[in-house]
């Protein structure tokens, strides 16, 4: 019998691996708050050891197309895969502190509003949203504005997680719109691994800069880094990658939700942070609302890849 005419096994293997990927990327959250290390120096260990485990794929069988985009027929695309970096970079700068100083539940929810400016950015460039996806972002940016507002009263340290995981979600769109160009000519074993090394030398420049350490963690710590960039960074964007072979960019986007409720149940089984009360509704409007813009942009253009295909291994 033909496997792959049958359907069911093809069916059986993409649910598993988006069951694998959400798990991994909903771990991220948990794993940046548990590591008993600054947040910039979490975030340059995750990509620049991401960088190395790729070098042999950039360095062997992609190593034409590598020097293609540096200084050949592809160097449009080079140049655009070295300024997503430095979003990829601003966006793990501002994202992971924010895991640190806040609970794992709203930073990562609000992280997750990446697609309600990524369809702000495609307005913005003359591409108009639906119908549908504007009322997702009023609904996003009110849920968005209800979780935060109940920070007020918590502490300023809330607040500012709460500024800076949006300030990652925003950062994240960048990376993706430039991403969607230099994708245009490149494969994805290409792009990431000059993103990932881009953002991890800026990464380094600025944990340097800020004179903060990069060693002398405990064992803990770098099992964490490590299920950081086996998980989130590597397994959960391959799992992704083999599953929008074969499922739609928007089954993908909604299921990519799932990493809210996910985290937020990890930190609370194994950190014991419990999400706060007064900013659960907002949360639910929040992931809520960027549902709806997600569906909305399929919708409009039938495949919304930009959505996607690059959502952050957060």
């Amino acid at each position: 019998m033909n496997v792959r005419s049958s359907g069911q096994p093809i069916r059986l293997l993409t649910a598993l691996a988006l069951a694998v990927a959400v798990c991994a990327v909903s771990s991220s959250g948990p794993l940046i708050a548990f590591a008993a290390a600054p947040a910039l120096a979490v975030a340059f260990w995750r990509n620049g050891l991401a960088a190395v485990a790729l070098t042999p794929v950039a360095a062997g069988p992609r190593r034409g197309e590598v020097r293609a985009a540096i200084r050949g027929s592809h160097r449009r695309a080079g140049v655009f895969c070295l300024l997503a970096g430095v979003a990829l970079a601003a966006h793990f700068a501002t994202w992971m502190p924010s895991v640190q100083l806040g609970t794992v539940a709203t930073s990562t929810a609000l992280v997750a509003t990446q697609p309600v400016w990524q369809g702000l950015i495609a307005a913005w460039q003359g591409r108009r949203p639906s119908t549908a996806s504007w009322i997702g972002i009023v609904l996003a940016v009110a849920g968005a504005a209800w979780a935060t507002g109940a920070d007020v009263g918590v502490s300023g340290q809330a607040v500012l997680a709460d500024v800076l995981a949006l300030a990652g979600a925003i950062f994240a769109a960048v990376y993706t719109a430039l991403g969607e160009q230099a994708r245009a000519a490149l494969s994805t074993t290409t792009y990431t691994w000059i993103c990932y090394g881009v953002c991890a030398l800026l990464l380094l420049a600025g944990c340097l800069v800020a004179g903060i350490r990069l060693t002398g963690y405990d064992r803990d710590t770098w099992a964490a880094i490590l299920a950081l960039v086996v998980g989130a960074q590597l397994l959960g964007h391959s799992m992704f990658n083999y599953a929008l072979q074969h499922t739609s960019a928007t089954t993908v986007s909604v299921l990519i939700l799932l990493e809210v409720p996910g985290a937020a149940l990890l930190a609370w089984l194994w950190l014991g942070q419990s999400p706060r009360s007064g900013a659960l509704p907002g949360l639910a409007l929040l992931v809520a609302g960027v549902a709806v813009v997600i569906l909305g942009a399929a919708r409009q253009t039938r495949a919304a890849p930009a959505l996607a295909d690059e959502s952050l291994p957060t």
